[in-house]
C-alpha cells in the first residue's frame, strides 16, 4: 500500500511510507533482505525444513512462508528482535548441526519469552548478508527518534486498517484503525471528524485528507500550550525563546551554541532552520528526543570513578542463572547465561553436580530441573562475558561435585577461559584491600571455597587440608528447615581451590568476628531473611562490614517459583552482590534494571560516599543529620501518555482504561506510592494532568518507578508498561518517559509525558 504514506512537514506533501529504510536507500544489504531467499529452519535432528524469508516493503516486517495448509504465512516485526547471532550460537544449532556448517548458521533471538529461530543459509556469503542486513536495519530502526517511531507505528496501523488495499479509508476502516491504535471514539465524534476531513465528500479519505485526519488525531494540546507560552517571536520560537524555556522550565544551564544545535538537529522546516527558529513540530521532536528525556544524558556514558575497591560498588548479580523458569521443574539452559550477561549482569551462579560420563553438570539440585554441561556454560561465559560491559565477571560456584569432577571443572575453566580467568592475585604483595573494577577489567573471578589463605600463592606454602565446611544454599529449599543450615565437610580439589582469589566463601558469625578474624578477600553469602534482619536491625554495622568486604545475598530456597525479594533493603545496607532471579519478570527486576541503567550499563554502580566513609554514622532506618541527608521536595505532574499498546490483540474492540502509578523506593522514610484516576477507553492519548508531591530525604538511594496499568474493576489491574530511574538521574521540567515491557525492553511507540521539579527542601 504505497499511497497511505508518512505525513510530512508543511509544504512537503506526503513522505514515503517506510521510515525504517531512511538513510538505507540503495543499500545492498537492504535490497538483499527485500528480495529474500530460502533458508533451512532447524528445530531438532529430524525437523529441518526449507522456508522462504524476506523483508516486506514497510522495511519493518519479516515474512516467511508456511507450508502447513491450515497455517498462514508467518510474519514478525523487527521491533521484536533482540539480537542476531552468526554461527552455531544457540543450544539447538550446537546440538543438531555439525561444526562444518558453523559459517552457514545464524539465530534470530527475540525479546521476552518468544522462542528464537535457528536458520542455515545455503552459503557463507548468504549467511553473512542475512546477519549484516538484519543488524543494519535493526540499528537504523533503533536510531529513529521517538517521534519518528511514533509516526511509523501510526502509519503501519493505517495500512493494516486498509483491508481492501485501495489506498482509501472508509468510515468502517477508520473505526477499525482507531481501535488498532487503542482508542474507542464515540460514533458521533468519529463521524464528525471523518466528515471534517472528507473535503471531497466522496465517503472515503485519501491523500491529503488522510494527512489532515492524521494531524487532527495526533495534535497534542499540552505541547501546543507550552509552545505558545514560550514562542514569543511572531508566533515562532526563536533561539532566545528556546533558551528561556530551557533555563526557566527545564532548569538547564545551556549555551547559545547548544540551543542553535538543537534547532539544527530537530527542526524539520528548512526556512525555520535558516531563521534559527523552532516550529511547533520541531519543538515536539526536540521534546521527544534524548534531549527531552527524563534520564540525564550525562549519566548515559561512563561517568563514575571505576578505581575504587570492588566492594565499593553495587554489582548487578543473578541467582540460579542457569534457570529459564521455576526452580522445581523448569529448564536449565546456556541461553539463560547469555541473557543475563548481555544485560550486564556481572555475577552469575553455577550450581555444579556430578554428571554422567565424568562430566560435571549444572542444575538445581534435588529437583526436576533439566541439566546443562558445565563446560558448555563456561564456553558461553567466555563468548558473552564482555560483550556489553568490560568490567569483571564473578562466577559464584555452588560446588557439590566429587574430587575428580572438581578437577575437571578447574581444567575446563583454565583451558576455555584462558587469560581472562584470574588465577593469581594482582601485584606482588598480600592484598589489604580488594582491587578495583578498572584493575580487573576483562577478568573472570571465581567465588567459592578455598583450602588456604592467599598467602600461599606468594610463599608457596600449602596447608595439608583437603576439606572445608559447606553451607549448602540448596538445603534452603525445605521451608521447615530454614533455621537449620546444613554444615557438612566436603572434599575440595586443590586445582579448584587455587582458582579462588578475591572471592573466598566463608561462614558469617558476626560483624565483630569478620572485622577481627577475616581478611578483605573473604566474603559471606546471606539468605534473604538473614540479610533482611541484619539490614533492618544492624544497618550501620552492616554498612561498615561492606566497606571492607563483599556480601552476597540470595533468595530463600522456598521461592520455588523463582520470585524475588526487594533488593532496595539490601542496597540500603551497602550489600554489593544482591542476587536476583533474572529469569523472572517482576517489580524487583524493574528496580534492578533502574539501579544499573546508568554508567554505560556496565553492571557496576559506585556506592554513595557515606557508604564508603569509615566515619559514617548513616543508618537508613533511623535517619539523622549527615552528608546523606539532602532532603528534596519532589513534584511530579503526570500529564499524558501516548500510544499505549493494546493488551488483548485478539479482541479488536478491547481498549485499555489506563492509569499511572508513581512509586518511590529508598530508605523507609522515603517510600511512597500514589496513582492517577483511570481514563476510560483511551490508550492512544490519555490525559491526566495530576500533581503529586513527595519528600525524599536520601535521594542518593532513591528510585522512582512509573507504572502504567489497565484498570479492571473485577480483578487486579493488568500491566501495560513501566520505567524505573534513580532520583539523582532525573532531569527537571517537561520530560518524556519511555515505557518498558515486563521483560525490560522498550515499547517502541509508547511514552509518558510528565513535569518534574526536584527542589532542595
Amino acid at each position: 500500500m504505497s499511497e497511505i504514506k508518512q505525513p510530512g512537514n508543511k509544504g512537503d506533501g506526503v513522505k514515503g511510507a517506510s521510515q525504517n529504510g531512511r538513510g538505507l536507500e540503495g543499500d545492498e544489504n537492504l535490497k538483499f533482505l527485500m528480495i529474500g531467499g530460502e533458508l533451512t529452519k532447524i528445530k531438532s535432528s529430524s525437523w529441518k525444513k526449507k522456508r522462504y524469508y524476506k523483508l516486506l516493503e514497510d522495511g519493518h516486517t519479516m515474512w516467511s512462508e508456511s507450508r502447513k495448509g491450515f497455517r498462514k504465512n508467518q510474519t514478525f516485526s523487527l521491533d521484536d528482535i533482540d539480537s542476531v547471532r552468526h554461527g552455531r550460537q544457540s543450544e539447538t544449532l550446537e546440538k543438531y548441526t555439525d561444526s562444518s556448517v558453523e559459517d552457514l548458521c545464524f539465530s534470530i533471538i527475540f525479546k521476552g519469552k518468544r522462542k528464537h529461530i535457528d536458520l542455515m543459509a545455503p552459503s557463507k556469503d548468504d549467511a553473512r548478508q542475512w546477519v549484516a542486513g538484519l543488524e543494519k536495519v535493526i540499528t537504523n530502526m533503533h536510531n529513529l527518534n521517538s517521534q519518528q517511531k511514533s509516526e511509523h507505528w501510526i502509519i503501519t496501523c493505517m495500512r493494516n486498517a486498509d483491508k481492501d488495499k485501495d489506498n482509501r479509508m472508509t468510515f468502517k476502516e477508520v473505526k477499525h484503525f482507531l481501535r488498532q491504535i487503542n482508542v474507542e471514539m464515540d460514533d458521533l465524534y468519529a463521524t464528525r471528524l471523518f466528515e471534517q476531513c472528507d473535503t471531497s465528500k466522496s465517503g472515503t479519505l485519501e491523500g491529503e485528507e488522510i494527512k489532515h485526519f492524521y494531524d487532527l488525531l495526533t495534535h497534542r494540546v499540552e505541547i501546543e500550550t507550552i509552545y505558545k507560552k514560550y514562542a514569543r517571536t511572531d508566533g515562532r520560537m526563536s533561539a532566545a525563546d528556546l533558551m528561556t524555556f530551557l533555563q526557566q522550565e527545564q532548569r538547564e544551564s545551556v549555551t547559545q551554541e547548544y540551543v542553535l544545535r538543537m534547532i539544527d538537529e530537530h527542526e524539520p522546516d528548512q526556512t525555520a532552520r535558516q531563521q534559527k527558529q523552532m516550529s511547533r513540530d520541531g519543538f515536539l521532536r526536540f521534546l521527544t528526543s534524548v534531549n527531552g528525556s527524563i534520564f540525564n544524558p550525562a549519566h548515559i556514558g561512563m561517568y563514575q570513578d571505576m578505581r575504587q575497591p570492588i566492594n565499593h560498588y553495587f554489582i548487578s548479580s543473578s541467582h540460579n542463572t542457569y534457570l529459564m523458569e521455576d526452580q522445581l521443574k523448569g529448564p536449565s539452559s546456556t541461553e539463560a547465561y547469555i541473557r543475563a550477561l548481555v544485560k550486564s549482569c556481572r555475577c552469575v551462579e553455577l550450581d555444579c553436580w556430578d554428571g554422567p560420563n565424568g562430566e560435571p553438570v549444572i542444575f538445581h539440585g534435588h529437583t526436576l530441573t533439566s541439566k546443562v554441561l558445565f563446560k558448555d556454560v563456561i564456553r558461553v561465559i567466555k563468548e558473552y562475558a564482555f560483550k556489553t560491559s568490560k568490567y569483571p565477571v564473578i562466577l559464584s560456584l555452588e560446588n557439590h561435585c566429587t574430587l575428580e569432577q572438581q578437577k575437571l571443572m578447574a581444567h575446563h575453566m583454565t583451558s576455555i577461559l584462558g587469560n581472562a580467568l584470574l588465577t593469581r592475585p594482582l601485584g606482588t604483595e598480600i592484598p589489604t584491600q580488594l582491587p578495583s573494577p578498572e584493575e580487573l577489567k576483562g577478568k573472570i573471578l571465581v567465588k567459592g571455597k578455598r583450602l588456604d589463605k592467599l598467602d600461599a600463592t606468594f610463599n608457596n606454602n600449602t596447608e595439608d587440608v583437603d576439606s572445608v565446611s559447606e553451607e549448602d544454599e540448596a538445603a534452603d529449599i525445605k521451608p521447615n528447615e530454614q533455621n537449620k543450615p546444613k554444615k557438612t565437610k566436603i572434599k575440595l580439589a586443590k586445582e579448584l581451590s587455587d582458582l579462588v582469589i578475591y572471592c573466598k566463601s566463608v561462614h558469617f558469625n558476626s560483624f565483630e568476628h569478620s572485622r577481627d578474624k577475616q581478611v578483605c578477600y573473604e566474603m559471606a553469602s546471606f539468605k534473604e531473611s538473614k540479610a533482611k534482619a541484619l539490614a533492618e536491625n544492624s544497618a550501620n554495622p552492616f554498612i561498615h562490614h561492606n566497606m571492607d568486604k563483599l556480601s552476597r545475598i540470595y533468595p530463600a530456597g522456598s521461592r520455588t517459583d523463582s520470585s524475588n525479594y526487594n533488593p532496595v533493603t539490601m542496597w540500603n545496607a551497602g550489600c554489593q552482590i544482591v542476587a536476583l532471579n533474572f529469569q523472572t519478570h517482576c517489580k524487583e527486576m524493574d528496580l534492578n534494571q533502574g539501579r544499573f541503567m546508568l554508567n554505560e550499563k556496565c553492571g557496576y554502580i559506585l556506592k554513595p560516599n557515606f557508604m564508603r566513609d569509615p566515619n559514617s554514622q548513616f543508618n537508613p532506618n533511623a535517619l539523622t543529620v549527615g552528608p546523606w541527608h539532602k532532603k528534596k521536595n519532589l513534584h511530579i505532574m503526570v500529564i499524558s501518555a501516548q500510544q499505549l499498546p493494546k493488551l488483548n490483540k485478539d479482541k479488536p474492540k478491547s481498549i485499555v482504561d489506563p492509569l499511572v502509578k508513581v512509586e518511590i523506593y529508598g530508605i523507609p522514610d522515603d517510600r511512597a506510592a500514589v496513582q492517577t484516576p483511570y481514563i476510560t477507553d483511551n490508550g492512544f492519548n490519555p490525559s491526566w494532568n495530576k500533581n503529586f508531591k513527595f519528600t525524599v530525604h536520601v535521594p542518593d538511594l532513591a528510585l522512582v518507578r512509573f507504572v502504567v496499568e489497565d484498570y479492571d474493576s473485577a480483578s487486579s489491574n493488568d500491566f501495560i508498561g513501566q520505567y524505573t530511574i534513580p532520583v539523582t538521574s532525573m532531569q527537571n521540567g517537561y520530560r518524556h518517559i519511555p515505557l518498558l515491557t515486563k521483560g525490560g525492553d522498550v515499547i517502541p511507540s509508547a511514552r509518558l509525558f510528565v513535569h518534574i521539579m526536584a527542589l532542595d527542601a
